[in-house]
């Protein structure tokens, strides 16, 4: 199991239903599945994720008649379970500050864009069909922008995020001026940091800062095969001391906005 992989509690409640309907104890259920009770009960309480053939057996065990693996399909197979973990926690954030080294920010992406990047994809490779329920999943994440209260926004991205041309240049070009259009609004902020800098306080990697409506503080941090979040100190005030560097750093957000429009105005 991933680092945060998690259930769902739509998920458990259907499971269970259909167990008891059946007339079949969590126990009895687990001799089919090859789980214990107490795993039985974690899945039927969205704490745990269904592993393996787990679903497909208990579909069958239960009579479901194809139930599970339909709700199944939709609960677990649009996103990595922490990349779940991590969105929960941004739609309801009071402020966000990302930090991005390689790519646009996902809530900041285009659907040209973000199909581009998941095309690059390797290792592996996704399926056209995965690739478009992961896109309408990323431009879902556009209400951070509209929703209210507005929360506060920033983004710092490397210089060469700006001229990277995933999807090819009119699909850059299209990117580039939505990033304008977002950094227009008046509770977001959207900063450069150029490539000529000599002292740089991110080279450890990409990073998300949230704060929630009572101003508690986390950070989110991911990897090729998972992520995880910071919430304990020091480290969480680390990370919030680090962003604040690079934002000294960076371009103000007039000057990086003269930058991306200089390099749009060139593809």
């Amino acid at each position: 199991m991933y680092p945060g992989e998690r259930g769902s509690a739509t998920f458990g409640a259907l499971l269970r239903f259909y167990r008891e309907r059946a007339g079949l104890t969590q126990e009895g259920l687990g001799k089919h599945v090859g789980y214990s009770k107490s795993q039985v009960a974690m899945v039927e309480r969205g704490e745990r994720y269904p592993r393996g053939s787990f679903v497909e057996i208990a579909d069958g065990v239960v009579g479901a008649q194809g139930a599970l693996l339909v709700l199944a399909e939709k609960e677990f197979s649009r996103l990595p379970p922490w990349t779940e973990d991590y969105l929960a926690e941004e739609r309801k954030a009071a402020a966000l500050h990302v930090y991005q080294t390689h790519l646009v920010p996902g809530s900041l992406q285009t659907e040209a864009y973000s199909r581009a990047v998941f095309r690059a994809n390797r290792c592996p490779i996704l399926d056209d069909e995965e690739i478009e329920k992961r896109v309408t999943s990323r431009q879902e994440r556009r209400q951070l922008f509209t929703r209210k209260p507005a929360p506060q926004i920033s983004y710092i991205v490397e210089e060469s995020v700006l001229t990277r041309p995933l999807g090819g240049a009119k699909t850059l070009k299209e990117q580039l001026h939505h990033i304008l259009e977002i950094g227009g609004l008046r509770h977001v902020e959207i900063q450069v940091m150029p490539h000529d800098r000599e002292d740089h306080a991110g080279l450890a990697g990409r990073m998300s800062l949230l704060e929630t409506a009572d101003r508690h503080r986390l950070a989110y941090v991911e990897g090729h095969r998972g992520g995880y979040f910071v919430r304990e100190q020091p480290d969480v005030a680390d990370l919030f001391g680090k962003y604040g560097i690079l934002r000294a750093q960076a371009l103000t957000p007039e000057e990086s906005a003269k930058l991306i429009e200089e390099v749009a105005r060139e593809l």
